[in-house]
């Protein structure tokens, strides 16, 4: 299930967007997956996963207002409905930051990036309770395969020797979980405005909710601090720029293109965890996450057809 909106219109138009928009959406994946890296790195060096998710999505907003601005979109504004969905899309988006943060601090940005990219079965789960899907042996297969490769990746038949904490476990599904909540509220606000509209709203939700639990003094020692650069990088890539180009990209790219293109999150999170911060997986986690890659993407390519 993809984010789309009958109100979107591309920043561009005719053929070159068409011939790009596969790459927008490869390069907002690439984005997400460098901001776990950072994100990992900054957790290393003893910031707050809370802060680390208020400062990628404070970010954001200033993106997003900014096309806003660039590209008004005022239709949509005086329904309760709109406000409704986008502030139950920013609870979504609030809760997959803070908690895809802490699965990293609690683990490893492989692991975290991973669990997070299940996040397309809970969406196959709720649509079946609510009849939304139909539910299929092959879907049923699909999700208990993704649930065989959790066990592998995380290690949770043997926690005394994984390098992943439960709380590491619980958060990372958590992050998916609340990812499917957006994709659910961004789906039904998506009638009632534009995207830009939309992500406003949620982002703006994002800062009022987590502005308490980031603390204050801590916001104003990122200032101060040498760290400060990164702190900027990872709302860029993380919120700013990603979220833009992704929905760009998907106005022209098949969703089952754009399924395949998404497996550059959790793969280049992985890669840059094992490279920069030196994490390293065994080999029943590398069978575990070529389970969970590869049926999630086949779910996203069944469900386009």
């Amino acid at each position: 299930m993809l984010l789309r909106s009958p109100h979107h219109r591309p920043l561009m138009s005719g053929e070159r967007i068409k011939r790009l928009s596969p790459l927008f959406v490869a390069a907002a994946a690439l984005c997400w997956g460098l901001s776990g890296g950072i994100g990992g790195v900054l957790l290393a060096e003893q910031w707050s996963g809370l802060l680390l998710a208020f400062t990628r999505g404070a970010v954001g907003l200033v993106f997003v207002l900014v096309w806003w601005a660039l590209r008004p979109d005022r239709q949509g504004l005086a329904c309760p409905r709109l406000w409704g969905w986008s502030a139950l899309a920013g609870l979504g988006v609030a809760g997959n930051f803070s908690f895809y943060f802490i699965s990293i601090g609690e683990g490893s940005v492989a692991v975290a990036a991973t669990l997070m990219y299940c996040a397309p079965v809970y969406v196959y789960l709720v649509s079946f309770a609510l009849k939304l899907e139909q539910p299929s042996a092959a879907k049923w297969v699909a999700i208990v395969l993704v649930m065989l490769g959790i066990v592998l990746l995380t290690g949770i038949y043997d926690m005394g020797s994984s390098n992943v904490t439960i709380l590491g476990v619980v958060t990372g599904l958590l992050a998916g979980l609340s990812y499917a909540l957006f994709i659910f509220a961004f789906k039904y606000a998506a009638p009632h405005g534009g995207p830009q509209t939309i992500l406003s709203i949620a982002f703006a939700v994002l800062c009022l909710l987590l502005a308490w639990p980031a603390e204050v003094v801590q916001m104003l020692a990122v200032v101060q601090s040498a760290d400060w650069p990164l702190f900027l990088l990872l709302g860029v890539l993380g919120a700013g720029v990603s979220f833009i180009l992704y929905l760009q990209g998907l106005h022209y790219t098949a969703p089952a293109v754009a399924s395949v293109v998404a497996m550059l999150e959790p793969v280049t999170a992985s890669i840059f965890g094992v490279a920069v911060l030196e994490q390293s997986l065994a080999g029943l986690q590398w069978v575990g996450m070529g389970l969970i890659l590869l049926t999630v993407t086949a779910l996203g390519r069944s469900s386009s057809h």
